[in-house]
């Protein structure tokens, strides 16, 4: 009878011999016959597994005894812990089917399982795996009594770091060196990873957990008890973990080996880059460290591609701003701006816009720093100061190269200003990012550079300013009433009371209420009206001003849009938009402007 991959089964008769455990143990030398002699007997007596009988009496090693069987066999062996095991894989298979069948899933590549099993020969057993799960089984032994405490541990929690935390020690730290690089970062070899040590295990533990979480950035902290590990979700950091004292060298270290960093330089900010294969797809990690009073500080970037929204109809923005939008980048050239502060989301809007603009007719190139995620069709630079490739001098060269779509990864200074905006008058499509709180600031910003107004005037075709607003977790999303001080701010106190949406807090949001984020736009396209404030070098009021005679709504405005239609808190869209609101008051809607 075939199986499911279409492999023959042997008929019972013809199926492989169970190992003799003790014959084995007995011809390595491992055990005297007296002890085999004494251990049958208790077996006989209790009823249970040789194997686990010679461990419980301390005559062999769990490690000793599953890298005989494993060398008997000709198969890899393991001793489980934590960090080895991914803990959603036991989806895959019921609990008790898993205890039953003595298997555990421990991770997973692309197509390819990875199962620690107390029977490793059983053909059957491997066919099952394979029919259940869909995946090719690479088999890797490990004693039963080993597999079930871990499906124990996880069937029905997620990576218990407690527990994880409180088994390493002091004296299980290695500090690495230059001459284990090497060994240390061939983790896709399956050898490698059974034997990496519990700092490896929690490196990539806190780098898993934090990508299942969808966050953006790890901060790897030391302090005066030990080492303080946050992840940052929706714009929040969160603790993710406090590992003992007396291990920030070595997880620092671990940190900057497979950031391909200098370890022994610890008194210099250095960055570096990591390629990682995690839930079956490439991750791409940026590390920055730098030196503080207690030790290293280091920060992980994660730059995941499936958080990546390389379309600009998916970032939520309003169709009539869609249709604003798309207009401007229609145009054959000119300059578009898109501003924010940090982590507001510039990038990706940026890259979206490219994304539309992408095309085999076009040359688009981009200069930045960094290049966070390595797009198609796109010739992407990254700036290096160190050797003198500033914003300024990539963007002169880029000017040689032909290009019909320019892409400035941010204005910092009066020289990048310049060329910009000279490419955009030369006949170039030029985006570019820029520090400022809304639209109109953002011409005000170009002036205070010494940009001559009328050169501005003529090249700028509009400015995007935008802030990311947590969304309202889905499982936890209420209905309530907000005070009428909230309303007020909002300035929508005059109109007739409706409920909003906020989460109450549960597991699935950490109890933040908030699961996700989105985008709140403000869309100043520049008009003919506009245009002639600019040349007339007029200031962010006036510039204001005419865009809301002109219908173009506030960021406080879009944000208060978002809260209507239920995907944020009207305090959320408050919160995000405040900084607008230290510039002028809020009105009511329909007031007088």
């Amino acid at each position: 009878m075939p199986s499911p991959e279409g492999n023959p089964v042997p008929p019972p008769s013809e199926a492989p011999k169970a190992v003799r455990i003790g014959d084995v143990l007995l011809g390595s030398g491992a055990i005297t016959e007296a002890q085999l002699g004494a251990a049958l007997e208790r077996q006989a007596a209790e009823g249970r597994l040789l194997g686990e009988i010679l461990v419980d009496e301390g005559i062999v090693s769990p490690s000793l005894l599953v890298r005989t069987l494993g060398h008997h066999l000709g198969l890899p062996c393991c001793v489980l812990r934590h960090g080895l095991v991914d803990p959603d894989l036991l989806r895959l298979l019921p609990a008790d089917v898993a205890h039953d069948l003595g298997v555990i899933p421990m991770f997973k590549v692309r197509d390819e399982l990875t199962v620690a099993m107390a029977e490793p020969q059983s053909l059957p057993t491997i066919d099952r795996l394979s029919s259940m799960t869909g995946c090719r089984i690479r088999p890797v032994l490990a004693l039963k009594a080993n597999i079930d405490e871990f499906i124990d541990k996880y069937a029905q929690s997620q990576v218990d770091l407690t527990a994880f935390l409180s088994q390493l020690r002091e004296t299980d730290v290695e500090v690495f060196d230059r001459e284990n690089v090497d060994e240390e970062e061939a983790e896709s070899d399956l050898a490698k990873m059974i034997a990496g040590n519990p700092i490896v295990n929690l490196v990539n533990m806190a780098v898993l957990t934090a990508i299942r979480d969808r966050a953006s950035d790890i901060h790897i902290e030391p302090s005066h008890k030990g080492t303080r590990i946050r992840y940052r979700i929706d714009g929040t950091l969160r603790d993710l973990m406090r590992p003992p004292q007396g291990m920030h060298a070595a997880i620092a270290s671990r940190v900057k080996i497979l950031a391909k960093l200098d370890i022994a330089e610890k008194r210099l900010p250095q960055e570096g880059r990591i390629r990682i294969l995690a839930e079956g797809r490439e991750v791409s990690l940026r590390v920055s460290s730098i030196p503080t009073l207690l030790g290293e500080k280091l920060v992980i970037r994660i730059l995941d591609r499936e958080n990546l929204n390389a379309s600009l109809a998916d970032l939520g923005i309003r169709p009539e701003l869609m249709v604003t939008i798309t207009r401007m980048l229609r145009k054959p050239y000119g300059l578009m701006l898109v501003t924010g502060p940090t982590g507001s989301g510039k990038s990706t809007t940026l890259y979206s816009a490219l994304e539309l603009l992408s095309s085999p007719e076009r040359n688009i190139v981009t200069v930045e720093d960094p290049v966070e995620y390595q797009l198609d069709l796109i010739n992407q630079i990254q700036v290096q100061e160190g050797i003198g490739l500033s914003f300024s001098r990539a963007l002169r060269s880029i000017l040689r190269q032909d290009p019909d779509v320019i892409m400035v990864g941010e204005i910092r200074d009066q020289d990048t200003a310049r060329v910009a905006v000279q490419a955009a008058i030369t006949g170039h499509m030029v985006l570019a990012t820029l520090h400022t709180n809304d639209a109109p600031g953002a011409v005000e910003r170009l002036l205070d550079m010494g940009i001559e107004p009328y050169l501005l005037s003529g090249a700028i075709n509009g400015v995007i300013a935008q802030r990311l607003a947590r969304t309202i977790c889905s499982h936890c999303a209420t209905r309530y009433y907000p005070d009428d001080r909230v309303l007020a701010e909002a300035g929508i106190s005059d109109e007739p009371r409706a409920p909003f949406r906020r989460g109450l807090g549960c597991q699935h949001c950490h109890d933040s209420g908030f699961q996700g984020r989105v985008g709140v736009y403000e869309v100043m396209e520049v008009t003919p009206p506009i245009r002639r404030l600019v040349h007339a070098g007029a200031s962010s009021m006036d510039l204001r001003e005419a865009f809301r005679k002109g219908g173009g709504l506030s960021l406080r405005d879009e944000a208060v849009l978002v809260a209507k239609r239920g995907a944020t808190s009207l305090e959320e869209a408050l919160r995000v938009t405040r900084s607008e609101d230290d510039l002028e008051p809020a009105k009511p809607k329909g007031a007088a402007a």
